[in-house]
This record gives C-alpha cells, structure tokens and sequence, in this order.
C-alpha cells in the first residue's frame, strides 16, 4: 500500500487513515522516525519490555554489544575522572 500526505508548514504530515487503522495507531501513540539508506522509516513505538529503549527493536545482536561495551566504557571513563579529581 502507498499513500502521500503533504507536510505542513509546521512539519507535520498526517497518516493515513487506512495505516492508522491497520497499524492500531491512536492519539497519543509515539512513532519513532529513522533515517535509513532507503530514505525515511516511520515505525510505532512500541513499549513491551526494556529492549529498544536505547535501540530499534531490529537492531542486530552485534550492533547491541558494541553499544553495550561502548557505555561501559564510557561509564569507567567517567568514574576514573571522578576518581582522579576526588
């Protein structure tokens, strides 16, 4: 299915009715939106677990870790500065 919407002068675009209602969006629901090397992706936030609050849902195991060691490492950055001007 392919529908357009105009944006508006204050960047808004409305979705269409026919996606709102197979996608279950209501008022009030978030949509996260992520640039991609296809263009622009529109997805319904979802609020299940804890998972996808730092990442996309389809973030790959791979991509986790590295995000994952990537704050750890900037956590012991931090806490060895703290330790230094202490």
């Amino acid at each position: 299915m392919s529908k357009s919407t105009r944006v508006t002068e204050k960047g808004q675009a409305t979705i269409p009715k026919e996606l709102r209602e197979k996608y279950d969006l209501e008022p009030g629901d978030e949509v996260v939106w992520m640039d991609t090397e296809e263009g622009i992706v529109v997805k319904k936030r979802t609020r299940t677990s804890g998972r996808g609050m730092l990442l996309p849902d389809d973030t790959s195991e791979e991509e986790r870790e590295a995000v994952a060691e990537e704050l750890e490492q900037r956590v012991r950055e931090r806490r060895d500065r703290n330790y230094e001007e202490a």
